[in-house]
């Protein structure tokens, strides 16, 4: 096997100009365009509106490159694109080899009959995503989030690049992943699949593959593993038969991942190759880690149970929400991923929840899981939306989509569950999916005419559009039978669930307190104070949040001097959430004194984002015997933006990853309080029990001392434990309660 990368200096335009300039693949058109300073930065002050015209273009990439003699000696030349964004079709020489249609998959093309010695051309013209999306949109509506341009649903590229409540319109175009050039002979690996074989204190791996074959020829499969130091465990080999060949070895001294907080994370090297002749013609190396995992749902007396369960041990999953890490994804190096990943785990997070508006990880995010020993919920890449999931070429993509990236990161250990959407069970019962928009735009017009009423027609059937019934039936065949059956082939040892959240009935209870996963807004979208938290006990709280400002230094890098004001346009435009920052003042007011200065209410936002969500994971971890988790809504940001993120686009902690670091401590200490009654808690997460002490005192904000005392405790292992009721009603008779404090 030979590759050869196409990656490098390229040159673009826009179609139908002339001029050439340099571009970079990996990367996208905007920021191409950066870098030449033909566009303003699109995160500076309102800048954003200035580039919009960027998306609305079609452009065009090319290259020249020359082969390997090595490459061309080789029997099949392929050219494979682990990323393409989005509408685009490939030209080699002159030859159109292929189209695009989805971002979130690879693609492959034989060339072997195009390419020649020297001076090869590729070009790769791109369709605007925003043109090809309104024109669908206006051909069959559908429904999606209020913050988007429209037709986002149409195709299949990342959802969040068309506009959410966190995030710019800038829907972007472009090779954002790695394209080059392989060249083969007599047989490749086509498929490789891992299972562990637990038993007892004894591990074996089983490694199972496909061989695409182009001669007769007797192929070997040869399986060995390496240790977490680098050192060989074994190996065996197997005769490939039917094009297709099974192989297992056990692992000497086998060491348990865990993860993070409950152990180390070893990772062993699997290595699988193809052999000829009794040489290697293909491999695949694989980073796995040795460990059982489970989603435990068992009936009892709430209901029923969402816990993982991982080497026997139940977890409580303590973390986040990920979104991607920039508006153009493409530049999020190495260092940006370590950083955020790192942060996390050294808040004692254990998993991330890769929400489905985005992109599914690259390699490297899952390297770092692995590592980190962060467990991953990975949505697929549908979110808030009505989809075409009654059409055969929509879900034809879908599924090349589904089978590239299970494949890819089916053999993780820290890959806990795939979950099928974002919030669309629910959209279907509750947000009024149920009606066309044909039907919501004449009911809106009838109700905002109701004088004219006589005169307005009840909607006939074409406007009724009779398709719509088959989009909710489309949706149930899709995550209820055809996704769980692509992902029980694809990876039968891992979980999926169909939605978050569901109860896993479709369309009923999607946001229930008895079973499943549940999403918490009424907080923030509802405007209830945080104590509303504690009426919330789901299963698994697998999403919740409040917002923040970002940190006064970041606000400082968006913004002029005249534009730091909340209401200010500038400001304004860097709050994608309805009315959010006047959802902030009024939290802000029930709860602080009004700030006096501009950096006194960025600084006052971020310490009350903090206390809302350690309120509600406190409360959570208290009930962590009917509660399995709880996952704020979000770890980070695609831009410089007030939101819910706890770590903002530059990568600086805001109040909230300072607070996390202790309300997802392992040994939480926390307080129920209501008035003067307040009940001590201890919550242990870690497998054996811990001993030590509590001390308490009620005292006065001067520091004086009125009661006080010293408890020993023996907390259980992962639980939690009442340590002591006590009630001051009695001893702040006659004292104000603005003077005092508890502390412990």
């Amino acid at each position: 096997m030979q590759v050869q990368s196409l990656a490098g200096a390229w040159e673009f335009r826009e179609s139908g100009t002339e001029a050439w300039h340099p571009a970079k693949v990996p990367g996208c058109v905007h920021t191409d365009l950066l870098a030449l300073e033909r566009i303003p930065d699109p995160f500076y002050r309102d800048n954003e509106a200035d580039v919009r015209w960027v998306a609305d273009r079609d452009w065009v990439y090319r290259t020249t490159f020359t082969p390997s003699d090595a490459l061309l000696n080789e029997a099949r030349q392929f050219l494979v694109a682990d990323g393409i964004d989005t509408l685009s079709r490939l030209i080699l020489n002159g030859t159109a080899i292929g189209d695009t249609d989805n971002q979130h998959r690879a693609w492959e093309w034989d060339i072997t009959d195009l390419l020649r010695e020297d001076g090869n051309i590729l070009e790769v013209q791109f369709t605007s995503p925003t043109q090809a999306a309104t024109a669908k949109q206006a051909a069959r509506p559908m429904t999606t989030v209020a913050a988007q341009l429209p037709g986002a649903p149409h195709l299949r590229k990342a959802p969040y690049q068309f506009g959410w409540d966190w995030g710019p319109k800038l829907p972007t175009c472009g090779i954002w992943k790695d394209l080059r050039l392989e060249g083969r002979s007599v047989a490749r690996l086509s498929d490789v699949r891992l299972e562990q074989i637990h038993e007892g204190d004894s591990v074996s791996v089983r490694a199972s593959a496909s061989v695409d074959a182009w001669v007769r020829a007797d192929l070997t499969l040869e399986l060995s593993i390496e240790n977490p130091e680098g050192m060989a465990c074994g190996s065996a080999t197997t005769s490939i038969e039917h094009r297709s060949g099974s192989i297992a070895l056990g692992v000497a001294d086998p060491r348990l991942w865990w993860p993070n907080g409950f152990g180390d994370q070893p990772l062993y090297r699997v290595r699988l190759r193809l052999l000829y002749e009794g040489c290697p013609i293909d491999e695949t190396v694989l980073q796995v880690g040795l460990r059982t995992l489970e989603l435990r749902r068992e009936p009892d007396e709430w209901g029923e149970s969402f816990q993982f369960i991982v080497n026997g041990v139940p977890i409580f999953a303590k973390g986040s929400n990920w979104i991607p890490p920039d508006a153009f994804v493409d530049r999020v190096d190495e260092a940006k991923l370590g950083k955020l990943i790192s942060d996390a785990a050294a808040t004692h997070q254990n998993m991330l929840r890769i929400w489905g508006g985005g992109t599914y990880g690259s390699d490297r995010l899952y390297d770092l899981c692995d590592r980190y020993g962060i467990l991953v919920w990975q949505d697929f890449m549908f979110s808030c939306s009505v989809y075409p999931l009654d059409d055969a070429a929509f879900v034809s993509t879908v599924r090349a989509e589904v089978e590239d990236n299970v494949r890819r990161i089916r053999h993780r250990p820290s890959l806990a569950l795939l979950c099928g959407n974002n919030e669309m069970d629910q959209g279907w019962e509750s947000w009024g999916w149920a009606k066309s928009p044909a039907e919501d735009a004449l009911n809106a017009l009838a109700e905002r005419f109701a004088s004219l009423r006589p005169w307005i027609q009840e909607p006939d059937a074409s406007t009724r559009l009779p398709d719509w019934p088959s989009l909710q039936d489309g949706y149930t065949r899709f995550f209820y039978e055809t996704l769980p059956d692509w992902t029980s082939e694809l990876a039968p040892d891992i979980e999926y669930w169909p939605s978050s959240p569901t109860s896993r009935t479709p369309f009923e209870n999607a946001n229930g307190q008895e079973m499943g996963d549940a999403h918490y807004w009424e907080v923030w979208h509802g405007r209830k104070p945080f104590s509303a938290f504690r009426d919330c006990l789901p299963r698994f709280m697998s999403e919740f949040g409040f917002q923040a400002f970002p940190t006064l230094e970041t606000v400082d890098a968006y913004t002029e001097a005249e534009d730091r004001n909340l209401v200010s346009r500038v400001m304004e435009l860097h709050q994608r959430g309805n009315h959010g920052n006047g959802l902030i003042i009024a939290q802000m007011t029930d709860t602080f004194r009004m700030p006096e200065s501009f950096p006194g209410w960025i600084y006052l936002s971020l310490i009350l984002q903090a206390e809302g969500i350690r309120y509600g994971v406190e409360h959570w971890r208290r009930n962590r015997q009917r509660v399995g988790g709880a996952l704020y809504w979000q770890l980070d940001d695609c831009w410089p933006v007030a939101s819910w993120s706890s770590i903002d686009y530059y990568g600086r902690w805001k109040a909230l990853h300072y607070a996390a670091r202790r309300f997802y401590a392992p040994v939480l200490l926390s307080v129920l309080d209501d008035g003067c009654a307040m009940e001590l808690h201890i919550t242990n997460d870690r497998a054996e029990a811990w001993a030590g002490a509590v001390r308490w005192g009620l005292e006065t904000l001067q520091g004086d001392a009125i009661e006080s005392d010293e408890i020993s405790v023996m907390a259980a292992p992962v639980s939690d434990t009442s340590i002591v009721a006590l009630d001051f009603t009695d001893a702040m008779a006659d004292k104000d309660p603005g003077d005092h404090i508890l502390v412990c």
